[in-house]
């Protein structure tokens, strides 16, 4: 058995321990459903009364005298017919409806018994509650959660925890998760002044001047690497009448994730996302093989309607920036723009440290098209994975409706996953739409369509490498590049504003702090801003035209001329260091 999986199962026992645990502290309980999730589990309560987080350490100890006691994990498949007199018997109408969904389905069902607590549940579990231990576990927090997940059911009350096997790796993910606070980039995007949110406009980020100066950095990078290898830059409107989305399918597929309104007995919808318009470009015209591959990219910003409990700063958002492109070829041409994109992707990350781990995602089961055409499309992506030496694993069938995908993945500085980048294969969008160009014999033929997003989308991007640093952002990347310290504002504050003014005339953020704080508490506060550079200025610079150089996390300080420390700026921006 694999460790995830023995973790697993550990973490599904652990939610029936949870459940016991519960049903001692509340007789009257009513439960939903508490499946294992990533590092841990949850449970769902209908409870008489709201819990508190001191009741999380009242529970913990149930559930090590749960454990202590050694209740074995009893299987038994009853029929409907007797499970549903047993729950109906215990007052436990959620389980009820879950039985009624089960009868549809003439699934078999099994129930698993341990001490007095008897759920509805699949498995497996382990043999005993025993063989949890009892200093490899935790709950963590309580949350709200509609039963179901359906806005429209009653709201109960969640559990989390985590289980481990050992005490050690549950000592080794409380340091992760206590680092990734420090790191949360909410936290750190109010304390850098970078940006906001606000309950007026919920899930859409306000950047500040700190935080467009990242914004727009990124998007200078994007934009040169895309143009270099052939992109061609539009912008399209965010908003069209429903009939663009009829046409290509989101309708059906996407209506409840997209935001839409009725104006003069039209339907009109914000856009979710920017192919349909890079279609519309492409049709304005008759097309030759000639013009193809024609690659057009562009700074979409779409709405989707995520659903407010899924908001997480700017990890997930309602209002989305995308670095997207939408390539029109031949099918001839398709391996060779997908060994472009992959070259691409590669090029954007090397310059983060960041290491992708690529996956091919493959037919849905709510695919759109002929399954032989997406076999083909699913083949082109393996070619180019293959050809560009890259390894790679399968997402069976999660793939979009139109097409399979490659999806780019990073492990960040605390080992955890964050998808990033997509480029996906498409050759039922330009059918839907009747796309032509005319091949070299004349006839018309239809072109494959490409999707590429490398950042996938700005917001996240920098939310994730924000988390990933630390806020320690590079220099090229960091709003303020260097802080000026003068030893005191009145002796050297005109020397600090020379030097800052030399290093802003070589395009270098600069600032001077000449506070009235102590020197000490000038360095402290220009290290809490996350500066990659401060520079310390006393007599002995003045004197010499030099500067002391403190780089970020260095404890060794460094004196050199002004005109080395600019020259070593510019060199440390240009090739993005």
């Amino acid at each position: 058995m694999s460790k995830q999986k023995e973790l697993e199962i550990i973490r599904h026992s652990a939610a029936h321990v949870l459940a016991a645990a519960v049903l001692e502290m509340f007789p009257e309980a009513k439960f939903g459903t508490g499946p294992a999730i990533e590092n841990g589990f949850y449970y769902d309560f209908d409870l008489p009364r709201t819990l508190i987080p001191e009741d999380l350490e009242i529970l913990e100890e149930k559930m090590r005298a749960i454990i202590k006691a050694n209740h074995p994990f009893e299987k038994a498949e009853p029929s409907i017919e007797e499970a549903r007199a047993d729950f109906d018997k215990l007052g436990q109408v959620h389980k009820l409806e879950l039985l009624s969904d089960l009868e549809k389905t003439n699934e078999k069902i099994s129930v698993y018994k341990s001490g007095h607590f008897v759920d509805l549940c699949s498995g497996p579990h382990l043999d005993s509650t025993g063989e949890i231990k009892t200093n490899a576990f935790k709950l963590t927090k309580i949350s709200g959660a509609y039963w179901r997940a359906d806005e429209k059911n009653k709201q109960m009350q969640r559990i989390y925890g985590v289980a481990f096997s050992s005490k050690d790796e549950l000592k080794e993910y409380l340091h992760m998760i206590e680092e990734a606070e420090k790191r949360d980039h909410k936290k750190l995007g109010r304390e850098l002044d970078l940006f906001s949110f606000h309950p007026e406009a919920p899930g859409s980020a306000f950047w500040h001047p700190k935080g467009m100066l990242i914004w727009n950095e990124l998007e200078k990078f994007g934009k040169s690497i895309r143009k270099k290898y052939g992109n061609l830059e539009i912008q399209t409107p965010q908003l069209a009448k429903s009939i663009l989305w009829k046409t290509s399918g989101h309708w059906d597929h996407y209506k409840d994730d997209m935001f839409y309104f009725d104006v003069e007995k039209e339907t009109y919808c914000l856009k979710p996302m920017d192919c349909p318009f890079n279609i519309k470009i492409y049709q304005t015209k008759q097309r030759s093989y000639k013009e193809l591959p024609i690659r057009y990219t562009e700074i979409g910003r779409v709405m989707r309607n995520e659903k407010s409990g899924q908001l997480n700063g700017l990890l997930r958002v309602r209002s989305i920036t995308q670095d997207d492109a939408h390539i029109f070829a031949m099918e001839t041409q398709v391996e060779e723009e997908i060994m472009t994109l992959l070259k691409m992707v590669k090029e954007y990350y090397a310059v983060f440290a960041i290491e992708p781990t690529f996956y091919l995602s493959t037919r849905p089961e709510n695919f759109m098209g002929e399954i032989h055409t997406w076999d083909k499309a699913e083949n082109d992506l393996k070619q180019a994975l293959a050809k560009e030496n890259i390894k790679y694993e399968l997402k069976e069938g999660d793939g979009a409706f139109y097409g399979p995908k490659i999806d780019i993945d990073m492990k960040d500085a605390l080992g955890r996953r964050w998808q990033l980048a997509t480029i996906q294969l498409d050759f039922q969008l330009p059918q839907r739409f009747e796309l032509e160009y005319v091949s070299d014999d004349g006839s018309k033929q239809t072109p494959v369509m490409i999707h590429a997003a490398i950042f996938g989308s700005l917001e996240r991007f920098i939310g994730i490498f924000i988390e990933h640093t630390g806020g320690n952002l590079p220099t090229w990347l960091s709003p303020t590049q260097v802080t000026i310290v003068p030893v005191s504002e009145e002796k050297f504050g005109a020397y600090a504003l020379e030097v800052r003014n030399q290093l802003l005339e070589a395009g270098v953020r600069a600032e001077v702090d000449g506070s009235n704080e102590s020197l000490g508490k000038r360095i402290r506060e220009a290290e809490k801003q996350k500066v990659p550079n401060i520079l310390i200025i006393g007599e002995k610079e003045m004197e010499a035209k030099s500067i002391t150089l403190r780089k970020r996390n260095e404890k060794d300080q460094k004196e050199m001329p002004i005109a080395e420390f600019v020259t070593m700026m510019q060199k440390e921006i240009a090739e993005k260091k």
